[in-house]
């Protein structure tokens, strides 16, 4: 991964097989920090987003 690329919501949700729910979930409780918008206000996800999604998947796999 690229790491200027920007991934939409629907990327991340691809990538890690997660729902748009879940996704958002996880932003509103406080996991995931800094989530820039663009011009439609769409959520746009930076390479340390994708660090901070892997890190909770890790967390809960280990449960």
């Amino acid at each position: 991964m690229s790491k200027d690329k920007k991934y939409y919501a629907k990327d991340i949700c691809n990538l890690f097989d997660i729902s748009k729910a879940t996704l958002f979930r996880w932003e509103s409780v406080g996991l995931i920090s800094n989530i820039s918008r663009d011009w439609r206000n769409w959520r746009i996800y930076s390479q340390e987003n994708i660090e901070e999604i892997k890190y909770i998947i890790k967390s809960k796999e280990k449960r």
